[in-house]
Order: structure tokens, then C-alpha cells, then sequence
């Protein structure tokens, strides 16, 4: 995980000036004039190459992006600074929301895999890693098939998920590359890049920029985009070793072992570790095989053979703004999410996956460029949810580490067993996972009372209310109402007949049958419908046959800001 600056804030009729590049290569100063919070360019050269969309940064959010915007019929650049994909494990939990994403790109069983099996979705809490559990909770959605998705979740480490992710799209790629600068005009942005393996600069035009360059976010720092949050709550480092644990952990497995002496996690299926602490005083000292073999506990008497040590802060935070004209936010550089939980990673991949299909229409001329604000709308108060609810996960982790120190102190025996402060389900979070609504122009409601943000829990309750995640029903034996959504909107109903008349230009639309068994829980009569756009959340109900007329085409034109025809 990298750390975070957070950028100042620009101000009306400011010229600000770029930065220089590294030693080696030209510096080339670009003005920026800010007026009204959109940035204009005065000056700039014209572009070397022109794309449609510019990725900045390579990781999984970024990765994720260049293959859902290539399945739905655009291609783009990707640019990442460091000169390869990231070699430390980072993050290690991959959702059953984001792997019903990658079922959608057909990369689930290949991720699925490589990751550790169903077993190690769990947490465990040790004084130390050769003692036994006084405390253990399962993740739900990880750790055994549930009813409410076609998927399982995994235990994966970020270098294992990576390289699938990035032979999923042919899209150009381009490492140790980094954007240094940028500035919009009226129907596109230019983004000032240095190659730092050539030493050379090279200017691209894009129809609109991703920012999924991590919580030390250069575009954003550049639009001067603030944050809100706790910030900086701790300096952690990640030590990957080799070892053999097994006679500690082989028959009773888990994603990742608390201890007093820093957390332990296994990384591949076929062996490795990882430990990450608190960063001592004088780490640039610090022997850190024999911090890892003491944090092991004295009577282990283990050797770690050191391969990789990595630094980072664990941040907390929301940017103020996810969107500046034709520039966006996802990932990290939008909202910095504590470890704890496993969230971060999983909502920037639900960020891209809500932002991902709004692009193409645009680009496709089937949607009006008001449908992109509705990102913002849609995934800001989330990311909110979401590190709250990160920071108390933080918080109740602390908690049962000091409640077993503290009674260690007292000099009398600790219990056997600690009752955790949660339910099984609270690092589960399927509510927050599965359940969360979208309110925005992209949802038409249909007088049902959509729950608040704020009350969404650990449990999810399927529902079809517009603004919801699509249920998931099996429509066939193998095949999920998930499985219908694709490039298109996508039309449930038990009337097909009546629906596909309905079927109008210029929109992708698929209408599906669906079966009369489900019809009571979506809330629907013999001749209703629901309209669910292509990343899987409900746009439109209608309970049953709507009046004469045209109200598919209505629902689509407004759904997608769209100018209907003369």
C-alpha cells in the first residue's frame, strides 16, 4: 500500500506550474490556468498520439478498468510508472462482488485457481503464531458457497491476481512510463508523459482519463482535489519471507493470523509469508529476518529467509471530488481504505465497474455526458460508508489484541477464548458488499423506499428496488440472472413478447425470460419488467405492463441523459 500526500488545494485564477522530470530528460514546464475548478490550456503542444481513454496507473483498479472498457468495445492506454507489475502481495482478499465481476469477464476460474482453497477464509487471533487461537471469526462469502451469489470469494495475494488481469485485454500497456502533467480542453485532456526507460516526453490526447494512480495520486495532487478523513493512522511494513509455519498452521488454515508481535499471512498456495508490523524507529537498520524470527515467538526457533521489505501508511480518506470534467478518480486516488476487512482493493474494482460501461456509452454516442456525473453521485457517499466502516474494523482488530494484553498484564491466566466483538459476518460485510443502492439520474425509482446508505449492515436482504444490485437467481441450472448482464441493458420479465416490440435504437438491450418462480421477490405481476444496466444494478421496474406508449425508450433516454430523436 503507498502512502499519501495530499494535494493543495488550487485556487480561482491560479497559474500553477508543472513539476520537472527526473534527471536525464528535458524539463518542460506546462501552465495550467484554473478558473472555476476546470482546468484550460492555454499553450500546450499538440498531442503525439490521441486515444479515447488513458489509464494512469497498473494496478488491479487500473487493470480491471482496461479490460471491462475492451469488452465493452473500447480500447485503452494504460500507463504505469514502476517498470513492472508490483511484486509485493498487498492486497490478499478478492470479494464475491468483484469475482461476480470477473465471472462477467471470464476470469473467475483462473483467479479462483491460483488462490488459496475456501478453508483459509478466515481470521485468526494468536499471542503467537505457535499458540492456539483465542479468538477466530470465518469470512463469510469467502470461506463457504452462499446462497446469494453464483461465486465464491478468495484468499489471493495482488501479485498472484495481477498477471491474469493483465493478459485479460490486448489494450496497449506501457510500464515505466509516468504521467508528470496534465490539462483539459473542451472535448478532451492532454496528458504530458515521461518514458523513463528512453528518457523522452511524449504528449497524448484522451477523450477522458482514469486516475487509478493509488492514494499518493499524482492527477489528483495536480487538480488540487482535497481529502477528508482520519489521514495518516499508522506506518506499517510488510516483510515477505520464506519459512516453514506448517506445523502451526497446516490444520488450521487462515487468510491471516493476529498476533502480539505483528500479523502473519500466507501468501501462495504453494508456500511463502508474509508479516507486517508496526515500522520499527530505525528501519533502515533494522535486521529484519531476525525481527520476523522473534516476532515468531521465542520458543519457535524458525529462521526467516528474507526476500522483499516493503514500507507503508496505512491511510484513510475520501477525496472531496471523484470527477474533474474528463478526468476521474477510482481506486486508491479516490478513497484510501484501512486493511482491515479487505475492502480497498474490492471497491475500486465496484468504482470502475459502475464508471467502466457510462464511458462507452458516451464514446458510443448511446448516452449524453451526463451520465457520468452520476459516478460521482453513485460511488462517493459509498466510499464514505466504506471507510467507516474500515475504521471500525481497524478499531475492533486493535481492540481484541489490547483486551488480551491487558489481561496477560494482570499476571493471571488469560482465557482459552475471547468472545469477539462482531459477528461472523462483520468481515464479511455482505450488506455492504451485495446490498448497497445507487441514487442518481441512472436509476428511475418506482415508489418503493430505497434503505439509506447508512443502514445497510453486515446482512444483505436481496431485493429488486431500482438502484439495487440484480438478485441473483438461477435462471437455468448454471446460469444466473448475473450471468444475463453483459454489454447491454439487460430486460428480466416473464413477458418477453410484449418486451422485445418495445426494443428501440440506439441502446444495446437484451430482453431475457424470467421464470415465474422468481417473480414474487422481484416484485413483479405476469406482465412486469426490469431493466438492469450493464453493471448489474437495477435501473427501472415496472411491477407489471406499463400504459401505452413508450416506456423503455422513455426509461433508457432518461437513464442515460441521452437526447432522444427528432
Amino acid at each position: 500500500m503507498a502512502g499519501v500526500e495530499t494535494g493543495v488545494p488550487l485556487q480561482a485564477d491560479t497559474l500553477v506550474p508543472g513539476f520537472s522530470v527526473g534527471k536525464g530528460v528535458a524539463a518542460t514546464v506546462v501552465v495550467l490556468l484554473v478558473e472555476r475548478g476546470v482546468s484550460r490550456e492555454p499553450d500546450m503542444p499538440a498531442a503525439d498520439s490521441e486515444v479515447e481513454v488513458l489509464i494512469v496507473g497498473g494496478g488491479p483498479v487500473g487493470l480491471t478498468a482496461r479490460a471491462l472498457l475492451e469488452r465493452w468495445g473500447v480500447r485503452a492506454l494504460l500507463v504505469e510508472k514502476h517498470g513492472e507489475l508490483s511484486p509485493f502481495p498487498r492486497s490478499r482478499l478478492v470479494n464475491a462482488r468483484s469475482m461476480e465481476i470477473y465471472r462477467q469477464l471470464g476470469l473467475a476460474a483462473t483467479i479462483t485457481a491460483n488462490a488459496f482453497a475456501p478453508e483459509f477464509g478466515r481470521i485468526r487471533f494468536r499471542d503467537t503464531l505457535h499458540d492456539r487461537d483465542f479468538a477466530a471469526a470465518a469470512m463469510v462469502g469467502i470461506n463457504a458457497p452462499i446462497a446469494e451469489s453464483p461465486v465464491l470469494g478468495v484468499v489471493t495475494s495482488q501479485d498472484r491476481l495481477e498477471p491474469t488481469l493483465l493478459g485479460a485485454a490486448d489494450g496497449q500497456v506501457r510500464f515505466g512510463v509516468e504521467l508528470i502533467d496534465l490539462a483539459e480542453r473542451a472535448d478532451s485532456v492532454v496528458a504530458l508523459l515521461v518514458d523513463h526507460r528512453r528518457g523522452e516526453e511524449r504528449r497524448v490526447r484522451a477523450r477522458y482519463v482514469l486516475a487509478a494512480d493509488g492514494a499518493n495520486s499524482t492527477v489528483r495532487q495536480r487538480l488540487g482535489i482535497d481529502t477528508t478523513g482520519p489521514g495518516a493512522m499508522a506506518a506499517f511494513t510488510t516483510v515477505v519471507f520464506d519459512a516453514d509455519l506448517n506445523r502451526w498452521c497446516a490444520h488450521q488454515p487462515a487468510g491471516v493470523y493476529f498476533t502480539a508481535h505483528g500479523s502473519f499471512a500466507p501468501l501462495y498456495p504453494e508456500g511463502g509469508w508474509a508479516w507486517f508490523g508496526p515500522t520499527p524507529e530505525d528501519a533502515a537498520r533494522a535486521d529484519w529476518s531476525d525481527l520476523v524470527s522473534r516476532a515468531l515467538g521465542p520458543s519457535a526457533e524458525v529462521r526467516a529467509d528474507v526476500l522483499r521489505v516493503q514500507h507503508w501508511v496505512m491511510n484513510a480518506f475520501v477525496a472531496e471530488r471523484f470527477r474533474h470534467g474528463r478526468i476521474l478518480l477510482v481506486g486508491d486516488a479516490a478513497h484510501a481504505i484501512p486493511v482491515f476487512g479487505g475492502l480497498g482493493m474490492n471497491t475500486g474494482i465496484a468504482d470502475v465497474h459502475n464508471l467502466c460501461w457510462k464511458l462507452v456509452g458516451v464514446l458510443r454516442g448511446w448516452a449524453g455526458p451526463s451520465l457520468i456525473e452520476t459516478y460521482e453521485a453513485e460511488r462517493q457517499p459509498l466510499a464514505h460508508l466504506t471507510l467507516r466502516q474500515a475504521v471500525a474494523n481497524t478499531q475492533l482488530a486493535l481492540h481484541v489484541q489490547s483486551r488480551r494484553r491487558e489481561q496477560r498484564l494482570t499476571g493471571e491466566a488469560p482465557p482459552a477464548q475471547i468472545e469477539l466483538p462482531w459477528s461472523d459476518r462483520f468481515f464479511a460485510q455482505l450488506g455492504l458488499v451485495l446490498g448497497v443502492t445507487y441514487h442518481s439520474g441512472a436509476v428511475l425509482t418506482d415508489g418503493s423506499e430505497p434503505p439509506e446508505l447508512s443502514d445497510v449492515g453486515t446482512d444483505y436482504v436481496p431485493t429488486a428496488e431500482p438502484g439495487h444490485r440484480m438478485p441473483h437467481l438461477w435462471l437455468t441450472h448454471h446460469r444466473s440472472t448475473l450471468d444475463a448482464v453483459g454489454e447491454w441493458f439487460t430486460l428480466l420479465t416473464p413477458d418477453p413478447p410484449y418486451w422485445k416490440r418495445q426494443a428501440t435504437a440506439p441502446w444495446p438491450l437484451h430482453v431475457e425470460p424470467l421464470p415465474d418462480a422468481h417473480t414474487d421477490l422481484c416484485g413483479l405481476g405476469p406482465h412486469g419488467a426490469l431493466l438492469i444496466r450493464p453493471d448489474g444494478h437495477i435501473g427501472a421496474r415496472w411491477r407489471d405492463r406499463p400504459p401505452i406508449g413508450s416506456p423503455l425508450h422513455q426509461a433508457l433516454t432518461a437513464m442515460t441523459g441521452s437526447t432522444p430523436p427528432a
